[in-house]
C-alpha cells in the first residue's frame, strides 16, 4: 500500500526538467514572503484607522496595478524576454514593499498598492512564459503544477508568520515580503546568470502553429472572461474574506493565518498526485468542476462557525483551485507559439488582475450594502455559471483534448 503510494507521488513529479524545479525554487522563496496582501485590510483599517470601503479601494488598487502590470510583463516577455522581466519584477517589488511599510497617508498607500501590483505581477507572465517554454507540452500542466505546489508550499510560510508578526508590528511584515523578493532575485541571478536571448523579431507568420487546432484556438477570448470571473471570487480571499472571518468567527490575525495556510497544505500535499490521476480527462471538464467547487466553498463560509468548520469550507474551495488554476494556465500556454505565449500569458494575469482590482471593491459594496451572506451566496452562484460556461467549451471544442 505504501509502496503503491510513493510510487504514485513519484510518477507525479518524474520528467520534469531541471530549470523548470529551479523557477519553481525562485518562486517558492518569493512566496515564502507573501503576507501583506493577506493582511492588508486588518492593517488599514485597525491599524491605521481607514474605513473597510478604503481597505477595498487600496486592495483594489493593488489589482488596477496589477491589471498594467500583467499586460506590460506579457509584451516585456515577447520583446526582451522572460528573464529580464522576472529580475526587475522582483528587484522593484521588493524595494516597494518595504517602502510601503513606512506610509501613513491614505493617497500615498493607494499609489504604493498601484505599483507593487505593476511590480509584482509582472513577474507572472514571465515565470510561466519560461515554465512553458521550458516544458514541452506533455509535461507543461505538470511543470506549472509544480510551480504552483511551490509557491503554495511558500505562501504556507507567509500567512503563518505574517499572523504572528502582525500581532508584533506590522512593519515587519513588509520588512519581510520584501526582503524574501530580493532574496529569490539573488538566487534568480545565481541559476540563471545568462538567460536565454530574447526571442528573435520575426513575423506571426514565420512561427509554427500553436500545439491545439485552430478552432479551440477561438476559444481563447471566452476563456479570459471566465478567468476573470474565477478571479473575482479568488479576490475576495484578500478583502472581505479575512474581515468576515475575523468578525463572524472572532479569529485573530494568527488563526486566520492558520486558517489559509490549510490551503496550501492541501496543494503541497495533493495536486500533483490529483492532476496526474486526471491527466486523460479533458482540461475543461476538470475546470468546470474546479469553478463549481470553487464557488461552493466561499458559499458555506457563512453558514457554519467554529475552526473545524472554516477548514472545512477552505478545503472544498481549495480543491476547486487545484482543480482549475493549473489546468487553465496549461491550456492557454498550449494554444500559444514562441512568438505570442507572453503576449497570450499577460492576457491571463491580465484577466486575474482586472478582477483583483474590481473584485475586492464590488465585494465590499455587497458586504456592507446588503449582507455578508449575499456576497458569498454570490460566490456560489457564479461559481455555477462558471463551471456551465467551461462545460460547454469542453462539449464544443474541435480537436483532440490535448
Amino acid at each position: 500500500m505504501l509502496r503503491n503510494i510513493l510510487s504514485m507521488y513519484r510518477e507525479a513529479y518524474a520528467g520534469l526538467p531541471r530549470n523548470a524545479w529551479l523557477l519553481s525554487l525562485v518562486h517558492f522563496v518569493n512566496r515564502s514572503g507573501s503576507m501583506v496582501l493577506f493582511f492588508l485590510s486588518l492593517y488599514l483599517t485597525r491599524k491605521l484607522g481607514f474605513t473597510m470601503a478604503q481597505a477595498g479601494q487600496a486592495v483594489g488598487a493593488f489589482g488596477c496595478g496589477a491589471l498594467a502590470g500583467s499586460y506590460l510583463g506579457g509584451i516585456l516577455c515577447d520583446r526582451m524576454g522572460a528573464t529580464a522581466v522576472q529580475r526587475l519584477s522582483l528587484l522593484l517589488s521588493g524595494l516597494n514593499f518595504i517602502i510601503m511599510g513606512y506610509l501613513g497617508s491614505f493617497v500615498l498607500i493607494v499609489a504604493a498598492a498601484f505599483l507593487q501590483g505593476v511590480f509584482a505581477e509582472a513577474l507572472i507572465p514571465g515565470n510561466a512564459t519560461a515554465m512553458a517554454r521550458e516544458c514541452p507540452p506533455a509535461i507543461r500542466t505538470k511543470g506549472f503544477a509544480l510551480n504552483r505546489l511551490a509557491a503554495n508550499l511558500g505562501v504556507t510560510i507567509g500567512p503563518v508568520l505574517g499572523g504572528y508578526l502582525a500581532m508584533w508590528n506590522y512593519r515587519a511584515l513588509f520588512w519581510v515580503d520584501g526582503l524574501t523578493s530580493l532574496g529569490a532575485l539573488v538566487l534568480f541571478h545565481v541559476f540563471f546568470k545568462s538567460g536565454p536571448k530574447p526571442p528573435p523579431r520575426q513575423s506571426r507568420s514565420s512561427f509554427p502553429p500553436a500545439v491545439t487546432p485552430p478552432g479551440r484556438r477561438h476559444h481563447l477570448p471566452a476563456i479570459f472572461i471566465m478567468v476573470f470571473g474565477l478571479g473575482l471570487i479568488f479576490s475576495q480571499l484578500f478583502s472581505t474574506f479575512p474581515l468576515f472571518i475575523h468578525s463572524a468567527f472572532g479569529f485573530a490575525e494568527y488563526r486566520i493565518g492558520q486558517l489559509l495556510a490549510i490551503n496550501t497544505v492541501l496543494i503541497v500535499l495533493f495536486e500533483m498526485v490529483l492532476l496526474q490521476g486526471l491527466k486523460k480527462v479533458a482540461p475543461l471538464k476538470i475546470i468546470a468542476v474546479g469553478a463549481l467547487l470553487t464557488g461552493l466553498g466561499f458559499a458555506l463560509t457563512p453558514l457554519g462557525r467554529g475552526f473545524l468548520y472554516a477548514a472545512a469550507t477552505v478545503a472544498v474551495w481549495t480543491f476547486g483551485e487545484m482543480l482549475s488554476l493549473p489546468l487553465l494556465t496549461a491550456e492557454i500556454a498550449n494554444r500559444s507559439h514562441e512568438g505570442n505565449r507572453g503576449r497570450h500569458m499577460g492576457w491571463f494575469g491580465v484577466s486575474f488582475s482586472l478582477a483583483w482590482m474590481l473584485g475586492p471593491i464590488a465585494g465590499s459594496s455587497i458586504y456592507i450594502q446588503f449582507s455578508p451572506m449575499a456576497l458569498w451566496l454570490s460566490c456560489g452562484v457564479l461559481g455555477a455559471f462558471l463551471a456551465l460556461g467551461f462545460r460547454r467549451l469542453a462539449s464544443g471544442q474541435a480537436g483532440p483534448d490535448r
